[in-house]
């Protein structure tokens, strides 16, 4: 069996008492820098074999982890901090475990995106998780230019040396938003600091960050009334239900039936 371990993003009592269990009880523990993994694993006396995992290595090291697995050793995949895969190494071995019929299973616990998003207080009923940026230019922009027209909260994050580039690009695209910026998630200097896209942030540029971005409000369905946001969809060849579904959805409305009495009216 191989675990995906999630481990904590700040601090070290953030995890689970499964989590541990399965560090202690595995025979080998793949890490993307066995350093940073060590003050964890030596903080709960858990001692076990480490392997590098890192997006340096991933092809080979899975690999060598999928021959453990038909040896019949029991691996644990962590990351540094937070949930595995999720902007870390780790699909690749998931698409290598399917193809080889190979149990794996996930050992939830702390996320940064998810964590930065509820300290925000930003509409956390929809969002979409961008992640880092890629470092090429032209992906860069492609990818600001996908999120752009999302109304939905956006999840960055940000590297430090690449947050002063990552916030110019952001606002050249989207114009001026509301932004949150997080850093030192569940640590001591835990910092939150809301700010406009364009503005410079007064936080100390030290540490991974996370950025939270309010989703577009410039849309035109935005500013129709309910009603002509329904006879859009019907035009658009909805039918009434599905037309209905689309303007609660636009409006953030949970109870169709109470908007279906409204459009009534």
């Amino acid at each position: 069996m191989l675990y995906f371990v999630a481990t904590p993003i700040g601090n070290l009592k953030d995890i689970t008492f499964r989590a541990i269990e399965v560090l202690k009880s595995v025979d080998v523990i793949a890490c993307e820098d066995t350093r940073n993994s060590l003050v964890l694993l030596n903080h709960y006396n858990i001692h076990k074999k480490l392997i590098a995992y890192h997006k340096h290595n991933e092809e080979t090291s899975s690999n060598g982890i999928i021959k453990l697995l038909e040896e019949g050793k029991e691996v644990a995949v962590i990351s540094d901090g937070g949930m595995p895969v999720i902007s870390d190494p780790g699909n690749k071995l998931i698409k290598k475990l399917i193809a080889n019929n190979l149990p794996y299973t996930i050992i939830p616990g702390a996320s940064a995106g998810l964590s930065a998003l509820v300290l925000s207080g930003f509409n956390a009923e929809h969002f979409s998780f961008v992640g880092f940026l890629p470092e090429k230019n032209k992906q860069r922009s492609n990818i600001l230019q996908q999120f752009k027209t999302y109304r939905t909260t956006l999840i960055f994050y940000i590297s430090p040396h690449n947050i002063e580039k990552d916030l110019k690009e952001i606002y050249a695209v989207f114009g001026k938003r509301k932004a949150c910026l997080v850093k030192e998630i569940t640590k001591i200097y835990e910092t939150i600091e809301f700010f406009e896209l364009g503005e410079t942030p007064k936080t100390e540029i030290k540490g991974e960050f996370v950025l939270i971005v309010e989703g577009t409000t410039d849309d035109p369905l935005l500013k129709m009334t309910k009603k002509e946001q329904l006879n859009h969809f019907l035009e658009q060849g909805l039918n009434e239900k599905e037309a209905l579904k689309q303007v609660a959805k636009l409006n953030n409305i949970k109870n169709k039936y109470e908007l279906k009495e409204e459009l009534s009216n």
